[in-house]
């Protein structure tokens, strides 16, 4: 990435243009491999993005007693 971060969503629009250009087949097989490793790179930042993001987020539930409590959050249990 640049050396000034990109927004999650600025990343995710790139990341789907990339996709547009691979899937219509135009584009050379040099500029293939450059959209390709570019978009690899979005890719993984996005992931990294939403990793870091569920690390932060955390569910306000009621416990057996009335009270509220924080836990993490689970991806797994939505």
């Amino acid at each position: 990435m640049s050396k000034k971060e990109k927004k999650f969503e600025e990343a995710i629009k790139e990341l789907e243009e990339i996709v547009e250009k691979l899937e219509k087949g135009d584009l050379s097989l040099d500029e293939s491999i450059e959209f390709f490793q570019k978009g690899i790179e979005l890719s993984k930042y996005c992931s990294k993005r939403l990793d870091e993001i569920e690390r932060k987020i955390s569910l306000l539930v009621e416990d057996e007693k009335g009270r509220i409590i924080e836990e993490p959050f689970n991806v797994t249990e939505v």
